[in-house]
């Protein structure tokens, strides 16, 4: 029986209850919250610095194939993106948030449950996927605008890459039900081993035997297997909380449901995001080349400063779901609002550094000038808010942890709009890069407002006169012979 989620204390019976009743003190659920917080998302932080490596070490061997593999990397990164946050942080979110809100409410089994769902929903997606980016994906990369070796170049990577789709999905599902329970530091000790062996397999693969794009994507794949290896392992061995169930399994919606209730609505959060990037792309691709490769520099830097707002959010899903599930509302929103705080200013800091000093970010990756000198106008405006992202993603992991996502998505539809119609506007004014540089910058500080607002307007947990009691001291209750008092509300 799980330690999570038990009521305040022991049924009076006269008799004391068995040991597997006993309410026993749990950090996330009643510990201080900015230090449970910091304690949660440090291995996360750590982690996802080697996932910073991996995108520094990929644009620079990238660089040296040429500007033209450069070019079709800020393509594909869209879509690279697409697949890894909706795996990881959108559907991964919800498997996290829906093991959590289990084991808060002390129902082992029900997450033991949930973990196998989570894993048939990870090979489903990750078969669309890969079905879908093999048949269309060549289609759509020319649709954002590759041309000539620029789109051979992207080509190369997609196949590749989307070829092996249902890996990250598994990969990312499994990390979502050890979040759920509490373990940031497996996953984030497979996401720092993977990194560093996607670097080295990268880079192999592509500038010593010369596979170009295509070695760069099977690094990546290769570093995903070994991960997956392990946690699946860990979670079949029986040595997590949970461990996900295989014979005798019976596919329940009820399971799947409580799942994507929370991971598809969070889906289209990324889905309207990297839709927003790809719009832009397409605007940007017309004024050349170099423009297209100084953006995908600084769209790179973005998706590192988001790392570290992902990893403080993540560690806000299984604190908040647990609170949720204990019905501690109050709690469950004081962690979002700490963990919206922290993003804000440590994303803000950073990257307001690189907007002061764009030089020190730019120029790891390119030697030509014209692609250095866009790069480093991009940062100058857009970097400082970079902040409002931080604060978006935060809140969105914690609207996941409370199954209320739905706030978060929409505010992400109103940035698609302004970014569409923005730069449509643009367009027919002939504006220069600059105005799209700003329209970028205004609407990240869009999304960081409205993101915001949706989670203060948004009502969380059940009724507040609802007291639910806990599987453990129900099943308590009537060992003992006592009938357990009527539901208040």
């Amino acid at each position: 029986m799980s330690e999570i989620g038990l009521a305040d204390g022991p049924v009076d019976d006269g008799r004391s209850l068995p040991d597997v009743a006993r309410p026993v003190r749990n950090a996330l659920v009643d510990g201080p919250i900015l230090r449970t917080l910091l304690s949660l998302a440090w291995p996360n932080i750590i982690a996802n610095s080697a996932g910073i490596c991996v995108v520094i070490a990929e644009t620079s061997y990238i660089g040296r194939l040429g500007i033209e593999a450069l070019a079709a990397m800020a393509l594909v990164f869209p879509l690279v993106v697409l697949t890894m946050t909706m795996s990881g942080g959108a559907m991964g979110g919800g498997v996290a948030s829906a093991i959590a809100r289990a084991l808060g409410a002390g129902d082992t089994e029900r997450a033991s449950t949930l973990a196998s769902h989570a894993l048939l929903i990870a090979l489903l997606f990750g078969a669309t996927f890969m079905i879908g980016m093999l048949v269309f994906g060549p289609h759509l990369l020319e649709t954002l605008g590759g041309r000539g070796a620029v789109l051979s170049h992207a080509v190369d990577y997609v196949q590749i890459f989307f070829g092996g789709a249902i890996l990250p999905w598994l990969m990312n599902s499994m990390a979502g039900i050890l979040r759920g329970t509490g373990n940031m530091k497996l996953p984030s000790l497979m996401i720092l081993s993977s990194a560093l062996l996607q670097i080295v397999l990268g880079g192999t693969l592509s500038l010593v035997l010369g596979f170009g794009m295509r070695g760069v994507a099977a690094g990546a794949l290769l570093a995903f297997c070994v991960s997956i290896s392990v946690m699946g392992w860990y979670l079949f061995s029986g040595r997590a909380r949970v461990r996900p169930k295989l014979r005798g399994l019976q596919i329940s919606r009820a399971m799947f449901a409580d799942i994507l209730k929370v991971g598809a609505i969070a889906c289209f959060s990324p889905l309207q995001s990297v839709l927003s990037i790809a719009i832009f792309t397409h605007m940007l691709a017309g004024f050349g080349t170099a423009v297209l490769a100084g953006y995908g520099i600084g769209a790179r830097l973005e998706f590192m400063m988001t790392t570290v707002a992902f990893s403080i959010g993540m560690a806000s899903v299984p604190m908040v779901g647990m609170a949720i599930g204990a019905e501690r509302i109050a709690r469950a929103r004081r962690i979002a609002w700490v963990a919206g705080m922290v993003s804000f200013v440590s994303v803000g800091a950073l990257s307001t550094g690189i907007a002061i000093f764009p030089q020190l970010w730019v120029d790891i990756f390119t030697q030509d000038e014209s692609a250095r000198s866009a790069g480093r106008h991009y940062l100058q405006i857009a970097a400082p808010m970079y902040a409002f992202i931080g604060l978006a993603i935060s809140m969105y992991f914690s609207s996941q942890g409370a199954a209320r996502v739905i706030g978060p998505v929409l505010a992400q539809t109103v940035r698609l709009i302004f970014i569409a119609a923005g730069g449509s506007y643009l367009l027919r004014q002939a504006a220069t890069e600059s105005d799209f540089f700003m329209l970028a910058s205004s609407s990240m500080v869009l999304l960081g407002v409205l993101t915001l607002a949706s989670v203060m307007l948004t009502r969380w947990g059940t009724k507040p006169a609802a007291l639910q009691l806990r599987p453990a001291v129900l099943a308590a209750g009537r060992s003992s012979g006592s009938q357990p008092p009527p539901r208040v509300g």
